[in-house]
C-alpha cells in the first residue's frame, strides 16, 4: 500500500516508522529541514539547537519506548528546571521555598493559598473543567486578588485578547504536568546534545526503511478520485495528514470531509546567543509586566553552557493571526533596556515564526476534537489530536501518529 504523509514533525514521522516496513511511504515536508517544531539550526558551526525550546517529563512513556528503539535511552538527561517572575521592573527568582517566600507581591496568607492549589492540581478531573473558563475557575479557587496578581499577566502574555475563553482544563493540566519539583526546581528531561539527535535517528532509520522523505515539497492539493487519494497529483492508497485541520480542509477544496476549523495561535521565537547571562542562573522567567515576548528562557541555565561556548536565550511570544511588524527590533530593544544587556553583547538573534504553533484550548474543545479516521482511508494526528488534550507535548505528538497509523492499519486489513 502507497501511504502520504503531510508533514515531517513528530507525529508524522512516528506514523512513518510504524507503516514503512510494510508500506510505500512517502513523507512531505514544506521546510527545508525535517521535524516541525522540532527543527533545529545549526549555528557557528559549532552547535545544533531547536528553533523553539522543548524538554519531557517523567511520564512520557511512548517518548522514551521511541529513544529506546533507536539507541538513544541512555542520552537522556534529567536536569533541573529554575523558574522566576519579571514583576514591578525585577526578576524575582521563585525555585525554592525560601525564595517563594520573600516574593514581594503577594502576602504570606496568599503564597499558602496558591501553594494549596497547586497540589491540589494532581488529583483533579479534568474532564469536568473543559466548558469552565480558567478565569471562572480560578476567580472560585484563588480568589480575584491573586488572579490579578500572578494569573492575569500570564494568561496575557500566552494568550492575548483569547485568555479569557481558555479552559480550566488546559490551566489545570498545565499546572499539574509542571509540578513535578522538589527544593531545588522542577525535573525536566533533555537529550543530551540537542533533540535534532532524535529527528535525525528517526529519519536514518526511515531512509534504512525505504521510506521517501521529500524536503522542500509543500502539499498543494490533496484530492479523493477514483477511490484514490492524490496528492500534488500522484496517488496513494491512504493519507495522514498531521497538519492543522484548518490547512488540511484548504487542500481538500470542494471535498465533502471538512474538518473543524479549530482556533490556533501562532508563535514569534527569538533565539539568541549572549556573551553573559540576563537571568542570575535562572532558566524559565514568566514575564508579569507587559513586554513582547511572555517568557525568557535562558537555555544553558538548564543544560551545560560547554556544549554552545555562549548563553542561550529564547525569548517567547504568541499572536492570533499575524505576528506585529517590527517585532524582532522591538523584542531585542525591550530586552535589552530591561535585562542591562548592551547590543554588542549579542551574538546572533534569530526569530523563528509559526503561524500555526498550537491549538488554543478554548472552552469547549474537548467536544470539538476531530476522530483520527476521517474515512475514505483518510487519517489525521498532530497538537490537535485528543492524545495532546489539554495540554500539547513531544509525548502526545508521538502517540497521535502511532494512533493514527494503528487506524490505518486496522482499516486496511
Amino acid at each position: 500500500m502507497k501511504i502520504g504523509i503531510l508533514g515531517s514533525g513528530l507525529a508524522g514521522l512516528s506514523a512513518a516508522l510504524q507503516l514503512a516496513d510494510k508500506n510505500e511511504v512517502v513523507i512531505f515536508e514544506k521546510n527545508d529541514s525535517p521535524g516541525g517544531c522540532m527543527s533545529s539550526l545549526t549555528y557557528n558551526n559549532t552547535y545544533t539547537l531547536e528553533t523553539l525550546y522543548h524538554h519531557c517529563f517523567s511520564g512520557d512513556t511512548n517518548l522514551f519506548s521511541l529513544l529506546e528503539n533507536l539507541d538513544l535511552k541512555t542520552d537522556m538527561i534529567w536536569l533541573k528546571g529554575s523558574t522566576g517572575y519579571y514583576m514591578d521592573g525585577k526578576l524575582h527568582p521563585l525555585t525554592t521555598p525560601l525564595e517563594i517566600l520573600r516574593y514581594p507581591c503577594l502576602t504570606f496568607f496568599q503564597k499558602f493559598r496558591l501553594g494549596l492549589f497547586v497540589i491540589s492540581s494532581r488529583k483533579i478531573n479534568l474532564s469536568q473543567l473543559d466548558k469552565v473558563t480558567a478565569k471562572e475557575y480560578l476567580f472560585e479557587k484563588v480568589g480575584k486578588d491573586i488572579y490579578n496578581a500572578f494569573f492575569a499577566p500570564l494568561l496575557t502574555s500566552k494568550f492575548g485578547s483569547m485568555k479569557d475563553d481558555v479552559s480550566a482544563a488546559w490551566l489545570m493540566s498545565r499546572i499539574a504536568i509542571r509540578s513535578d519539583r522538589g527544593t531545588e526546581g522542577e525535573r525536566l528531561g533533555y537529550l543530551k546534545g540537542g533533540w535534532h539527535k532524535l529527528i535525525d535517528a528517526m529519519m536514518e532509520k526511515l531512509e534504512k526503511m525505504g521510506a521517501e522523505i521529500r524536503l522542500s515539497t509543500p502539499v498543494i492539493t490533496l484530492v479523493r478520485k477514483n477511490e484514490k487519494w492524490q496528492i500534488n497529483g500522484e496517488e496513494f492508497d491512504a493519507v495522514i495528514s498531521t497538519l492543522p485541520p484548518q490547512i488540511t480542509n484548504s487542500l481538500m477544496g470542494n471535498s465533502t470531509d471538512k474538518l473543524p476549523d479549530l482556533m490556533y495561535q501562532g508563535a514569534a521565537c527569538m533565539t539568541l546567543g549572549l556573551a553573559r547571562d540576563p537571568t542570575n542562573g535562572i532558566y524559565w522567567t514568566n514575564m508579569g509586566d507587559p513586554a513582547p515576548y511572555g517568557a525568557v528562557v535562558t537555555h544553558t541555565n538548564f543544560v551545560p553552557f560547554k556544549w554552545y561556548g555562549e548563553h542561550v536565550v529564547y525569548l517567547a511570544s504568541y499572536f492570533k493571526d499575524e505576528p506585529d511588524s517590527g517585532l524582532k527590533d522591538r523584542m531585542i530593544d525591550d530586552f535589552c533596556k530591561r535585562f542591562s544587556i548592551d547590543i554588542s553583547e549579542i551574538h546572533h538573534a534569530d526569530l523563528y515564526i509559526d503561524r500555526f504553533a498550537g491549538p488554543v484550548y478554548v472552552t469547549g474543545y474537548k467536544d470539538s476534537i476531530p476522530p483520527a479516521n476521517i474515512g475514505d482511508n483518510l487519517f489525521i494526528a498532530g497538537m490537535f489530536s485528543p492524545e495532546n488534550y489539554p495540554e500539547r507535548s513531544m509525548e502526545g505528538s508521538i502517540s497521535a501518529g502511532l494512533n493514527a497509523a494503528k487506524l490505518l492499519e486496522e482499516n486496511n486489513r
